[in-house]
């Protein structure tokens, strides 16, 4: 762990972090236990004087000096996070890449909005809005894009000029520790920083810290409920963002065979193990069954393995707890009448025998009350669903306690904006799916969160607002007359 400006070892023992590929263990890693969390939060206090002082250009440099020695280390980066997480190899370097771009953006934003002058209407008053950081951020991360979501908020809270308790899923670990490493070598000063590793009783004991002012979690809706509660008691500053079960809503006029690959890539990149993902396919009638058909087909051609062989179009679970769950979901949703037209079972490839693999699954027939479709599988499961209107298709999209993403496809101009503008979800896509940008923001509408990460959005949820009022002119003002 890092605490302070210097590797420690946690006084929670030593856990093996595990390759999904073949259950090796890759290394271990120390945990924390409470009084670590302590030291860690107290280290941030501690600092915090000092580096809100410090010149938002020296901020914004050292996150552009992250940036470069990410480039620099990219190639084992990328190696470390497919060993962690499963995904492919070109996966991940994309990941390292859209990385490097969050740290630049912060980096070149960060003074941009140095505050603004109100007007009073009294020439004597001098009236400010000027920005501050909050104070000590809690930044607490899942296991699917561990690099990735670190960045989403590490970068902002850094800019903004906090400092900052890092704890990333205990699953996969190391591509955050490597991160740290790189701040640390970019300078970054004692206390700035801190990381404690651990399960998630120790981001419980980070959420309750009195000294702990920001939480920033992004992962299941279950624990985000409890951080909400937990938070309330001192009253912090809580952004969280939940995931989603989205709907990819397919008109009848819409390019066959783009549609088919999008639909593919929606659902099935990193085996489904995405927040966004179009794990919602929603067809208009005339095209079911054809569109059914051919994304079956392809679905049974995905080739599933070990994410650093190049041939792998896609990787194993992250582990069997959560292989296990995307089984009891794929039963469910036999049970519920639900008809299987591709997957529904592990590999055969006795090679894979060892890791966390599920085949690519397809249902049709889906209806909006089965489980498959309601609840977030997180995994390698896509369900279809039939709509005759447009109408009917937007009802169903939001029929949904989630609104974190969706997605629709259609040569008609005005149709796709009256969809787009009618969907409750924070991204919307129009002939496409998954892309994003760090100068856009990322967040979800009703159960997928709240706050949003990326953009200028993303930054401003790391200061504070202060009102400076300053009469340049006093006098008695004789409102009391004795």
């Amino acid at each position: 762990m890092f605490l302070d400006g210097s590797w420690i070892s946690g006084s929670g023992g030593k856990v093996d972090v595990l390759n999904p590929f073949d259950q090796s263990v890759i290394t271990q890693v120390d945990h924390a236990d409470d009084g670590d969390v302590h030291a860690a939060v107290t280290a941030a206090r501690k600092a915090f004087d000092a580096w809100a002082a410090v010149g938002v250009r020296d901020r914004a440099a050292l996150l552009a000096k992250v940036a470069d020695l990410l480039a620099r280390d990219k190639d084992t980066i990328a190696r470390t996070e497919t060993l962690d997480t499963g995904k492919t190899l070109l996966e991940s370097g994309l990941d390292v890449d859209d990385v490097i771009s969050v740290f630049r953006y912060y980096a070149s934003i960060a003074d941009s909005d140095p505050g603004r002058l109100v007007d009073t209407g009294n020439p004597t008053v001098v009236s400010r809005i000027v920005y501050e950081p909050v104070g000590v951020c809690a930044l607490i991360t899942p296991w699917n894009y561990p690099l990735l979501q670190i960045a989403w908020k590490v970068a902002p809270a850094l800019a903004a000029g906090n400092t900052v308790v890092i704890k990333p899923s205990e699953v996969t670990p190391l591509t955050t520790i490597r991160l740290v490493e790189l701040l640390a070598e970019a300078g970054v000063p004692d206390g700035v920083v801190n990381l404690v590793l651990g399960t998630g009783t120790v981001g419980a004991t980070l959420v309750a810290h009195p000294d702990v002012d920001l939480i920033s979690f992004t992962g299941g809706v279950a624990t985000g409920k409890r951080i909400l509660h937990a938070a309330a008691d001192t009253v912090k500053r809580v952004t969280v963002e939940l995931g989603g079960k989205n709907p990819n809503i397919v008109f009848a006029d819409s390019d066959f065979e783009t549609v088919v690959d999008y639909a593919l890539t929606a659902v099935f990149l990193h085996s489904g193990q995405v927040c966004s993902a179009g794990a919602r396919l929603l067809v208009e009638e005339s095209l079911h069954d054809a569109l059914v058909a051919e994304v079956a087909a392809r679905a049974e051609r995905i080739v599933v393995g070990n994410g650093l062989d190049p041939a792998s179009e896609t990787g194993p679970l992250v582990s069997a707890a959560h292989r296990d769950k995307v089984e009891a979901y794929v039963a469910a949703g036999l049970s519920e009448g639900a008809r299987l037209v591709a997957g529904g079972r592990r590999p055969d490839d006795p090679a894979l025998a060892n890791g966390f693999f599920y085949r690519p699954t397809v249902f049709d027939g889906c209806r909006a009350d089965m489980r498959i479709v309601r609840e977030e599988t997180f995994g390698p499961l896509l369900t279809i669903e039939t709509f005759s209107s447009e109408s009917e298709a937007l009802a169903l999209a939001n029929d949904t306690e989630y609104g974190l993403a969706g997605a629709v496809w259609t040569l008609d101009s005005a149709r796709a904006e009256r969809v787009a503008r009618g969907l409750r979800a924070g991204t919307v896509w129009i002939n496409d799916y998954h892309p994003y940008v760090p100068q856009a923001e990322w967040g979800g509408f009703k159960q997928s969160g709240n706050g949003r990460e990326l953009g200028p959005t993303g930054l401003a949820e790391y200061r504070e607002a202060k009102h400076i009022w300053q009469n340049t002119a006093p006098a008695p003002l004789k409102w009391f007359k004795g």
